[in-house]
């Protein structure tokens, strides 16, 4: 889940990271969802409650059954979020940080206005050894 944490400030908004959730419902899942298709509704209530919001939320036709885009704090509610829902068996996710566009084209400019490509920040040792 990467680095990518904590509400940013740009042109005076206030935005937190977005996170893009696919989710392949188990067999349990499609039952329940056969069965009472507003529980789609209820989860995303019950993902706000942990501090999740629901942005947007499609259902796909392929290997995914949904894909959702949420607005989080940090990585650890995303992943707390995760392993609530995973552990229900009746969803299988993959959860990506997103970066904006604009953030990302911002970040580029000025790693190359302040670095060569091939710097790397030294690891601090302490860390070394739980890598690898």
């Amino acid at each position: 889940m990467g680095g990518y944490t904590l509400n940013k400030n740009f042109g005076g908004n206030l935005i937190m990271p977005i996170y893009i959730m696919f989710s392949k419902l188990t067999d349990e899942g499609r039952a329940t969802i056969k069965r009472h298709p507003d529980r789609i509704k209820e989860v995303d209530k019950e993902i706000e409650k942990m501090g999740v919001k629901v942005l947007t939320q499609y259902a796909l036709l392929g290997e995914f059954d949904f894909v959702n885009i949420l607005d989080a704090p940090n990585n650890e509610t995303v992943a707390r979020l995760s392993i609530e829902l995973g552990s229900r068996g009746t969803v299988q996710l993959i959860t990506l940080p997103a970066i904006p566009v604009f953030e990302f084209i911002e970040k580029m400019e000025i790693q190359h206005d302040s670095s060569t490509d091939s710097e790397r920040p030294e690891i601090p040792e302490e860390y070394r050894e739980k890598m690898y």
